[in-house]
C-alpha cells in the first residue's frame, strides 16, 4: 500500500520512533545505505525557496543511488495552469516518489489523491514534518529516553504544529508560547493533546515565554515572519521582541538544555549571536540531521530498509 507522509500524524507513535530509528542507524553507518534506491527517481518540486530541504533531498536520493529530479513550479506546467492533480498523475508514470514543498496544505492533499506513488510534505503552511523527524532525532540523540521537556517560543506556525504532535506522539512535555493571537490552530492542539494522553505526555499553550521556558530541557524557535508573510514582518517584530531566544530566557531553562532552530536564522529578531552560536546551540547538528533523517523516510516509503 502506498503511504504519504503529508503530517507527522500520517504515523503512527511506534512508526515514528521505527523511522527515528532508522535515522540513526543511516546516520552511523551511511554506507550501508549507498545503493538502496538504486534504480528509483524522485521528483522535488519547489513552489517556495530552499536551502536545507532541497540540498538535503537531493543529497539523500542521489546517495542511496537514486536519481532526484528538482524542479520550480515553473520548470513544469503548473506555470501554465495544469492542475496539481494532472501533474500528479503523469508524474507517478515517471517517478517513484514525489516531494513537494508549497503553501497550502490542500495542494499537498490534492496532488496525493491523484498520484499512485508517495508523496512527502517538504513544507507547508500548515505543517512541516520532515524537519521534525530531524528535531526530534537531534533531542533523542541528545537526551536519549528520558522525559523530554521541549518548549517552543515564537509564532504558531507549522513547524509549531508538527513538533507539537511529533514531541506529543512520543511523550514528551510540549509547551508552546506565543503573543496573543498567534496561538498554534486549535485542531492541532487539540489533536497533539489526544496524542499526548496516549504516550503519557503533556501538552501546554501560552503566552508567557519566560514561564514556558523554566526548567525546560529544550528551547527551540523559528523566524517571526515565515515565507508569504514578510509584508507583515515589521509589525511582528513589534509584537514577538519579548519572545527572543536570548541569554535571560536561556538561563530559565535547565541547566542542561539545548537551544534549537529550524534555519533560516534572523539574527538580532528571534535568537541572538550568543545564543545561536553558544554551547548550548545543536542548530547545526539539527541541519544535519534533515539528511539522515530524510533518507530514513525515503527508505520507509519506499521499501528500501
Amino acid at each position: 500500500m502506498t503511504r504519504d507522509f503529508l503530517s507527522v500524524d500520517d504515523v503512527s507513535a511506534e512508526e515514528l520512533r521505527d523511522l527515528l530509528d532508522l535515522a540513526a542507524r543511516v546516520k552511523a553507518a551511511p554506507g550501508e545505505y549507498a545503493g538502496r534506491l538504486a534504480g528509483k527517481a524522485v521528483g522535488l518540486i519547489f513552489e517556495k525557496p530552499s536551502t536545507r530541504t532541497r540540498v538535503s533531498f537531493e543529497v539523500a536520493v542521489s546517495s542511496m543511488g537514486g536519481h532526484p529530479l528538482a524542479l520550480s513550479s515553473t520548470e513544469l506546467q503548473l506555470g501554465r495552469g495544469e492542475t496539481i492533480e494532472d501533474t500528479g498523475r503523469v508524474l507517478s508514470r515517471y517517478v517513484d516518489a514525489i516531494v513537494l514543498r508549497t503553501f497550502g496544505q490542500e495542494r499537498l492533499e490534492a496532488l496525493a489523491s491523484a498520484a499512485t506513488v508517495p508523496v512527502v510534505n517538504a513544507l507547508s503552511d500548515y505543517e512541516h514534518p520532515c524537519q521534525i523527524l530531524a528535531d526530534l532525532q537531534t533531542i533523542l540523540e541528545r537526551r536519549g529516553n528520558a522525559r523530554t521537556v521541549v518548549t517552543y517560543v515564537g509564532d504558531g506556525n507549522n513547524v509549531t504544529h508538527s513538533l507539537l504532535l511529533g514531541a506529543a506522539m512520543l511523550g514528551m512535555e510540549a509547551r508552546a508560547a506565543t503573543p496573543a493571537g498567534y496561538e498554534p490552530i486549535p485542531q492541532v492542539v487539540e489533536r497533539a493533546r489526544e496524542l499526548a494522553a496516549a504516550a503519557g505526555g503533556a501538552v501546554e499553550i501560552g503566552n508567557d515565554p519566560r514561564k514556558a521556558a523554566e526548567g525546560a530541557d529544550v528551547l527551540y524557535t523559528d523566524v517571526w515572519a515565515s515565507m508569504g508573510q514578510e509584508a507583515e514582518h515589521d509589525e511582528r517584530v513589534l509584537v514577538f521582541t519579548p519572545f527572543q531566544v536570548n541569554e535571560d530566557l536561556v538561563s530559565r531553562a535547565s541547566p542542561d538544555a539545548i537551544v534549537m532552530h529550524c534555519l533560516p536564522a534572523h539574527r538580532g529578531e528571534e535568537i541572538t549571536d550568543p545564543v545561536i552560536d553558544g554551547p548550548r546551540s545543536v542548530v547545526w547538528d539539527q541541519a544535519e540531521n534533515r539528511l539522515h533523517a530524510q533518507k530514513a523516510l525515503l527508505l520507509w516509503l519506499l521499501g528500501g530498509a
